[in-house]
């Protein structure tokens, strides 16, 4: 494990104990009132969801053309942190929805391109798990193909008319807002990263179990 990593694992205990501050002291939306501030939960957890599928896409090119068993395991360390941050989304999504729209489950293109894309990592792992030999090669390509869904998901409220807001909200929060957004979003892609760099030395070393179980057996 890097030595840095403990420093990481400071400063993110540091933010995630700030974070509640900063979203406390910020202003109500004025049409959503308290409710609002679920996005601050709720962007966040999607980026971080994105960040961990690009991260298993291009891993999983280096697999498939290089054959790494190194780039495999972050591979698989990645596509369980995309269920894991897609899962805090699609809870955090309807919980904001009941509230600001009056329903928990729309089928909008965001929320169901968002589900697709989750499922396409919930096949990955059930590939890894169940597909048997050779499978690891397929589920790379299925990698690949939800990191190429990611830009579909996140235009899709530019493209069609969906009760999700376009992606120049964001851009358009008053600091006042935008400051404790961007500062939770740090935090958990700070946080995507301290557990991926976990998951992935716990990967290694199941990789190397293996080879010596299979080196006892011979």
């Amino acid at each position: 494990m890097s030595k840095s990593f403990p420093v990481l694992t400071l400063i993110l205990a540091g933010m995630f104990v700030y974070a509640p501050v900063l979203i406390v002291g910020a202003p109500y939306e004025s049409t959503m009132g308290l409710v609002q501030k679920i996005f601050y939960f709720h962007f966040p957890s999607w980026m971080a969801m994105f960040l961990a599928v690009f991260v298993a896409g291009a891993a999983s090119v280096a697999f498939l053309v290089r054959r790494n068993p190194r780039a495999d395991a972050l591979a698989v360390a990645a596509a369980e942190l995309v269920v894991v941050f897609g899962a805090i989304g699609l809870i955090t999504g309807p919980l904001w929805g009941i509230k600001a729209w009056g329903v928990w489950w729309s089928w909008d293109p965001r929320g169901t391109s968002a589900l697709v894309l989750w499922l396409i990592f919930i096949a990955y792992l059930l590939l890894r798990r169940f597909g048997g030999p050779g499978s690891e090669r397929l589920a790379a390509a299925v990698a690949l193909f939800g990191m190429f869904n990611v830009p579909f998901v996140y235009w899709s409220v530019n493209l069609w008319r969906t009760l999700h807001p376009k992606t120049t909200v964001v851009s358009s929060l008053p600091v006042s807002m935008g400051a404790p957004l961007w500062f939770s979003t740090a935090a958990f892609l700070g946080l995507a990263v301290a557990l991926l760099m976990l998951r992935t030395r716990l990967e290694h070393r199941r990789a190397e179990l293996d080879q010596l179980f299979l080196a006892l057996e011979d």
